[in-house]
């Protein structure tokens, strides 16, 4: 339990960590953060060389629900 993150929707402390899970085909099986606006290539897939990726850890309140999400590790 991370004691230190506070929801913004309720302001319980208190979150539990957990993650977004990724289970598309070549996934990693956890979410990540692009850096940039959203480019398509050609078969439609989004355009990644050369761009920041961060893993998306997430923080759900125990009493409202509500999820944190933080991009706060290289993926």
């Amino acid at each position: 339990m991370n004691n230190t993150f506070r929801c913004t929707h309720c302001g319980t402390v208190g979150l539990e960590p957990g993650f977004v899970e990724d289970a598309g085909q070549h996934s990693r099986g956890y979410a990540r953060w692009i850096q940039g606006a959203l480019e398509k290539g050609p078969l439609g897939g989004a355009k990644r060389v050369g761009r920041s990726a961060w893993q998306v850890d997430a923080y759900r309140c125990p009493n409202c629900a509500h999820l944190e999400l933080f991009a706060g590790h290289p993926a």
